[in-house]
C-alpha cells in the first residue's frame, strides 16, 4: 500500500503528521510497509493511534528500528496505548513497579515462561521508544534493561522457590550456638548485569549461593544442597524456556567457581574457600561487577564483602594482565582473518571495542581500588567519570574513552533490537549497514553518505581507545616508564615539536614578572623539542616559591632543567609527572648516596625512582660516559635486591622461622644475578635476571630461604600503586621453570657437570653476587667457572656452539630486534668476548662489564690492538645508542626509529657519549659500518 492508499484510512492531520514522520524517518519503507500492515490488521486502532501525534510518532519510530517490535505491535496495538495511558514513556521505572506490573501479567500469579518472555517484550518496546526518541541517556537505558532482569528474576525465583518449599520443606542450616537458622538464597549477577549495563539481547551471566548445607523441614526432606541445585536447574530452564515469544533470557553459569566444571549452587563458606585458596585473577576481576540481582541479600552481601579486599588488593598480577592481553591479541588476530574474509566487524571484540574498553577499566580499578574506594563500582561509565575523578584518567582520555563507549554501546543495541538477537558484528551489504547509520544517534535527514561518516566515526573510536590502551595496559609495566594520564592527555594537546619555534607562551612570559633572569635563559633558548614539555612543567611548578627562585638565582641549575626537557622526552614526561623530581637536579655530581637499607618497600620504591632519574638526568646534562651511567645504575639495582633480601628476610623470619630453633638465618643464601646486571651493565627498562643458591651445609633449610626467596621477587616486582622497580626473571636457574627456585650449590655444579647444555653453561660466565654472603659466593661462583671451562673451553666446543648459538639468534630474533640480534649487533660482539675468555682460562673475573673484558682479553693476548680498539668503540656505539632509545621511550627498543624527529632526538643523545670519531657523519651510516665492521670481526672469529 501506498502513502496514497493509507490516506482513505486515515484523517487529513494524521496523514500531514504521517508525511513528515517519513521525511525523517531512518527507514520510511519500513514504516510504510508495517503502517499497511496496522492498517488492514486493526483499522479502528489503527485511525485511533494515527490520530495521536505522540501515538504516531512512537509507531513509526518503532517500525523503522525493530522488525520484531513491529511484529509484536501488530498482534498487540493496545500495548502502545497502555503505554502512553501510564506515563512510564518519559520516567525510569524502578524494580519495584516492574515487579508489581508483572505480577498483575502474570496468569493466575504463576510465571509461566510465555508470561516472562511476553513481558519482557512489553517492557523492551518502552525502553526502545525512550532509547530511540532520545527521551533516556545510554546509562538509563541499560539501566532500564537490567532492573528488568531483576524484575523478573526476583518474581521467577521467589515463585520456584516456594514451589519446592511445598515440595520438600523449608531449608534450614545448624548456626554455630546449636540453633537451627533458615537458609538463605542469593542469586548474584556478574557481568553486564551486575553493572547495571545489560543490553538488549544479553545473556545474563549469574551464580546462585545459599548461606550453609543442612537440610529441608518437610515429610520428603533433602539436603539443601540439594535443594538449591533443583532450584537452580529450575529456575535456568523457566527463564530459556524458548516460547512464542521467543526466550526470556540466555542464562549463563559459567562464571561460578570451577566454570563448568564446579557445583551449580555453592554454600556461602565454599565459595569464601573457593576465591580465598583458588580463585584466579580473572575471576577476582570478573567479581568487579558483582551484585546481589535477586533472592536474599545476606549470603550475596557477605560473600562481596569477603572477596573485596582480594579483588583490590595492593598488589596486582600483572602476569594475568599480559595472559588476557595475550588472548586479546589473538582474538583481534581471528578477528581480523575473519573480517578479511566475511567482511564483517564485531565492534565487541575488535581491538578499541566495547570489551578492551571495559577490560581497561577494570584493570585500573583493581590497580588503585585497594587505596581509593572510591573507583569501586562495577558501572563502566560511571567508573571512567570516577576514575577521572582521582586523576587517574585524564580529563582528555575520559572524554574520549566515555564518547567511544557510548557510540559503540548504541551502535550494539541497534544491531540487536532489529530482530531481537545478540550479535556484535556489522552487517556486510551495504543496504543494511546505510540503515544501521540512519538509525544511530544524530543522524540528520539530507546526509547523502550516511554509512561512510558512521564509519569514519567508528575508525576514529576505535583509534582512539586503541591508543588509550597500548598505552595504559602493559604487563609487567615497571615503575621507570609509567607516566599518569594527566601527562599523557597534555603531551598529547601539546603542538608537535617539530613546529614549536623559541617562543612566548603566555605561561613563559609571566615569567618575566616570578623569575626574570630564568626568563631571559629561557627567551635565549633554541628549542628543538621541548617548549611543549616547559610549559607543561611550568604548570606544575609556578606556585612552588622555592623552585622557581632556585631557578632564577641558579643560571647552572635551570639550565640542566632546560636541557633535559629538550634532550630527553622521557626525562621530561617524569618530571612533568613527578615535579618535585626537579630537587635530584641539585644533587648532580654527588655521586651514589646509598644510606641504610629499606625495610619498607615503599619506602624503597620512592627511593629507587628518585636515583633512577638522577642518574639518568646526569647521563644526559653531564654527559657522563655510558659505562659509567650503566654501572651507577647496576648499582643501584643491586642496593634496591640487597634490600628486598634483608626486609624478605625478617618478614619470613617473623611469620614462619625456620624448622631449628638454634639455626641462626643471615646471608647465607646467595642471590646471583646474569645478564646485563651480572655483567653491571643494567639500564633503564631493563629486566633481572635472577638465581638462588645455598651451601649445602644449610639444606634443612631450604624451604624457609626458598620462602625468602619468593618474598625478595615480590617486594621488587610487585605491580603497586608506586609501580614496581623491576621485572625479574628467574628461569636461567637448573631445569629452568621445573626446577627449583631455590638449589643447594652442589646441585649447580652436578647439573652444569652433566645435565646443562651449551647456552646454559655460558650464559653463566655473567654470573655475579648481588646480594647474600660475598666471600662464598665468590668461591661457589669461581668454582661453577671451573666447571664452565672444563666443558667448554678446554674441550674446545665454544667454538662451534656459540657460532650455532649465534646463528640461531639471528634467525629466530634479528628480524625484530636487528640493533641486539641481527647481522653486526651487539650479540656479535658479545659471543666473540665470550669465546675470547673460555679459549684462555677458567678463571672467575669478578668485574665482568664490556670494557673490562676487552681489556682482558687483550693483555692475556688473545686480542690484537687494532681489533681491541674497535670493539670498544663499536660496544660504546651500540650501548649509547641503547640507552638513548630508551630515554627516549622508557624502555628498550629492538629497531631504530622511522620518523625524523625522534631520529634527531636520537642523533642528539647518542653525540653526548660517543668519541667524536664515532659522531662526524650521520647516525645511521655510522651504525651501518659499525655493523658491517663487527660482523665481519665475528665471521673471522668464528669461521663458517
Amino acid at each position: 500500500m501506498s502513502l496514497r492508499a493509507l490516506s482513505a484510512a486515515m484523517p487529513e492531520p494524521a496523514l500531514a503528521k504521517l508525511r513528515l514522520l517519513l521525511a525523517t524517518s531512518a527507514d520510511p519503507d519500513s514504516v510504510l510497509h508495517y503502517m499497511e500492515k496496522l492498517a488492514q490488521a486493526s483499522p479502528v486502532v489503527f485511525r485511533s493511534l494515527c490520530s495521536n501525534d505522540e501515538a504516531a510518532t512512537c509507531l513509526a519510530t518503532v517500525f523503522s528500528h525493530s522488525q520484531f517490535l513491529s511484529e509484536e505491535l501488530l498482534r498487540r496495538p493496545k500495548w502502545l496505548e497502555m503505554l502512553l495511558a501510564s506515563g512510564a514513556l518519559y520516567r525510569q521505572m524502578t524494580v519495584d513497579e516492574l515487579i508489581a506490573e508483572l505480577r498483575v501479567d502474570c496468569p493466575n500469579g504463576i510465571p509461566t515462561a510465555l508470561a516472562l518472555a511476553t513481558f519482557r517484550r512489553r517492557q523492551i518496546l518502552r525502553i526502545l521508544l525512550r532509547d530511540t526518541r532520545g527521551l533516556a541517556t545510554l546509562s538509563e537505558t541499560t539501566g532500564d534493561l537490567s532492573a528488568l532482569a531483576d524484575a523478573i528474576l526476583h518474581v521467577a525465583s521467589n515463585h520456584v522457590l516456594a514451589k519446592f518449599r511445598l515440595r520438600y520443606g523449608s531449608p534450614s542450616y545448624v548456626y554455630d550456638e546449636g540453633s537451627r537458622m533458615p537458609c538463605e538464597f542469593s542469586i548474584i549477577a556478574l557481568g553486564k548485569l551486575g553493572g547495571n549495563e545489560l543490553n538488549y539481547s544479553s545473556d545474563i551471566d549469574l551464580m546462585f549461593l545459599y548461606s550453609a548445607n543442612g537440610e529441608t523441614d518437610g515429610v520428603r526432606a533433602i539436603d539443601n544442597k540439594e535443594f538449591f541445585k533443583r532450584m537452580a536447574n529450575e529456575l535456568t530452564e523457566l527463564l530459556s524456556t524458548y516460547t512464542s515469544e521467543g526466550i526470556c533470557y540466555r542464562v549463563d553459569l559459567r562464571l561460578r567457581p570451577d566454570g563448568k566444571l564446579g557445583e551449580l549452587c555453592l554454600p556461602l563458606a565454599g565459595a569464601m574457600n573457593y576465591y580465598q585458596t583458588r580463585g584466579r585473577d580473572w575471576e577476582l576481576q570478573m567479581l568487579l561487577k558483582a551484585r546481589v540481582a535477586a533472592g536474599d541479600l545476606a549470603p550475596g552481601r557477605d560473600l562481596l564483602a569477603f572477596v573485596e579486599p582480594l579483588i583490590y588488593a595492593t598488589t596486582l598480577d600483572f602476569g594475568a594482565v599480559e595472559s588476557v592481553s595475550a588472548t586479546r591479541l589473538r582474538i583481534g588476530e581471528q578477528l581480523a582473518q575473519k573480517r578479511g574474509s566475511d567482511g564483517e566487524l564485531d565492534i565487541k571484540l575488535a581491538r578499541g571495542g566495547i570489551r578492551d574498553i571495559e577490560f581497561l577499566v577494570q584493570c585500573l580499578q583493581r590497580l588503585h581500588g585497594g587505596r581509593e574506594p572510591w573507583v569501586r563500582q562495577g558501572g563502566t561509565l560511571l567508573a571512567l567519570s570516577r576514575l577521572s575523578d582521582k586523576g587517574l584518567l585524564s580529563q582528555g582520555e575520559h572524554s574520549r574513552l566515555s564518547a567511544a563507549y557510548q557510540y559503540l554501546r548504541h551502535m550494539e543495541h541497534r544491531l540487536q533490537f532489529w530482530d531481537d538477537r545478540q550479535t556484535h558484528s556489522l552487517p556486510k551489504d551495504p543496504e543494511s549497514l546505510e540503515l544501521l547509520a540512519l538509525r544511530m544517534p544524530g543522524w540528520q535527514s539530507g546526509d547523502l553518505d550516511p554509512a561512510s561518516r558512521m564509519m569514519k566515526q567508528l575508525n576514529h573510536h576505535l583509534e582512539e581507545v586503541q591508543e588509550i590502551y597500548e598505552r595504559v595496559i602493559h604487563a609487567q609495566q615497571p615503575i621507570y616508564y609509567t607516566m599518569t594520564a594527566q601527562i599523557s592527555e597534555a603531551l598529547r594537546a601539546a603542538p608537535s615539536p617539530s613546529n614549536i619555534a623559541p617562543r612566548a607562551s603566555n605561561l613563559v612570559s609571566f615569567l618575566d614578572e616570578k623569575a626574570p633572569r630564568f626568563y631571559q635563559l629561557v627567551s635565549k633558548k633554541k628549542f628543538k623539542r621541548g617548549a611543549g614539555y616547559l610549559d607543561l612543567f611550568l604548570e606544575k611548578v609556578m606556585d612552588h616559591s622555592d623552585w622557581m627562585n632556585a631557578l632564577d638565582s641558579d643560571a647552572l641549575f635551570a639550565g640542566y632543567l632546560l636541557d633535559l626537557l629538550d634532550a630527553s622526552p622521557y626525562l621530561a614526561e617524569q618530571l612533568i609527572r613527578t615535579p618535585n623530581l626537579i630537587e635530584e637536579l641539585f644533587r648532580f655530581g654527588a655521586g651514589l648516596n646509598f644510606r641504610d637499607y629499606f625495610e619498607d618497600p615503599v619506602e624503597l620504591r620512592r627511593f629507587y625512582r628518585k636515583e633512577l632519574f638522577r642518574i639518568q638526568a646526569e647521563s644526559v646534562c653531564l654527559r657522563q660516559p655510558i659505562w659509567q651511567t650503566l654501572d651507577q645504575t647496576s648499582q643501584l639495582a643491586e642496593f634496591a635486591i640487597e634490600s628486598a633480601y634483608r626486609s624478605a628476610l625478617q618478614q619470613v623470619l617473623a611469620a614462619r622461622p625456620p624448622v631449628s630453633d638454634s639455626y641462626v638465618p643471615k646471608d647465607q643464601m646467595i642471590v646471583i644475578a646474569l645478564g646485563r646486571l651480572g655483567m653491571r651493565e643494567f639500564d633503564l627498562g631493563s629486566d633481572v635476571d635472577l638465581v638462588f643458591a645455598l651451601p649445602d651445609a644449610d639444606a634443612a633449610e631450604i624451604n624457609f630461604w626458598r620462602r625468602v626467596a619468593e618474598r625478595l621477587i615480590d617486594i621488587v616486582s610487585a605491580y603497586t600503586g608506586e609501580g614496581m622497580l623491576f621485572a625479574v626473571d628467574t628461569r636461567l636457574r637448573p631445569s629452568g621453570r621445573e626446577g627449583d627456585l631455590v638449589q643447594l650449590e652442589s646441585a649447580y655444579i652436578e647439573y652444569f657437570d652433566k645435565h646443562a647444555q651449551a647456552w646454559e653453561g655460558i650464559t653463566y660466565m655473567k654470573a655475579r653476587c648481588v646480594a647474600g654472603n660475598m666471600e662464598k659466593a665468590t668461591e661457589f661462583l669461581n668454582k661453577l667457572q671451573e666447571v664452565d671451562w672444563r666443558g667448554y673451553g678446554q674441550s674446545g666446543r665454544s667454538q662451534k656452539e656459540l657460532r650455532k648459538m649465534r646463528l640461531r639468534l639471528e634467525k629466530e630474533q634479528g628480524e625484530n630486534n636487528p640493533l641486539k640480534a641481527g647481522a653486526g649487533g651487539y650479540y656479535d660482539i658479545d659471543f666473540a668476548l665470550m669465546y675470547l675468555r673460555l679459549k684462555g682460562a677458567g678463571m672467575f673475573f669478578k668485574l665482568l662489564n664490556t670494557p673490562a673484558r676487552i681489556d682482558i682479553i687483550e693483555k692475556m693476548g688473545h686480542l690484537e690492538r687494532p681489533d681491541a680498539n674497535f670493539l670498544r668503540d663499536a660496544a660504546t656505539f651500540h650501548r649509547s645508542m641503547d640507552h638513548a632509545m630508551r630515554l627516549l621511550t622508557g624502555h628498550p627498543e629492538g629497531n631504530l626509529p622511522n620518523a625524523t624527529e625522534q631520529l634527531n632526538t636520537l642523533t642528539d643523545l647518542v653525540e653526548r657519549w660517543v668519541p667524536d670519531h664515532l659522531s662526524d657523519q650521520p647516525l645511521l651510516v655510522e651504525h651501518a659500518q659499525i655493523q658491517h665492521r663487527t660482523r665481519e670481526f665475528f665471521n673471522r672469529l668464528f669461521p663458517g
